[in-house]
């Protein structure tokens, strides 16, 4: 029989961000992002399960090779966000604001290309304990 079942990868980072948005006033954004779009920047301990979907190997138990897994998260995105300033640091944020859903977002399509295709591909990223984002949904 041909199963499906999900592979979840849990990881850490820490970055600083600012939410702000260039084309508007500095009362705008500070009425609409307020602490949140402190010029000095602010951090977060951010929380990144990454999670693959797809049919068990029969030869080897596996939906996907979880060493395999963590070698990708930590190369091509704890290497990149891991105590950084995303909005100067990261080159995915010049031109795009850091919330935690487009922080999601560029997590997703920096993996998507690197995990065969066969498999289901979803993300959820916690900014606080209490405020999390799914991607995509």
């Amino acid at each position: 029989m041909n199963y499906k079942s999900a592979v979840t990868r849990k990881e850490h980072f820490n970055s600083a961000h600012r939410l702000h948005n260039a084309t508007w006033s500095d009362e705008r954004n500070k009425s609409v992002f307020g602490k949140c779009n402190n010029p000095n920047f602010h951090g977060h301990n951010y929380e990144l399960e990454v999670k693959v979907i797809g049919s068990i190997n029969e030869d080897t138990g596996y939906v996907i090779d979880t060493k395999e897994l963590s070698d990708l998260i930590k190369m091509n995105i704890l290497e990149k966000f891991d105590h950084k300033n995303l909005n100067l640091d990261v080159e995915e944020f010049k031109d795009l604001n850091t919330t935690v859903e487009n922080i999601a977002m560029v997590i997703y399509m920096i993996l998507r290309p690197l995990i065969e295709k066969k498999y289901e591909l979803k993300i959820k990223l916690y900014e606080t304990p209490r405020n999390f984002v799914e991607f995509p949904y």
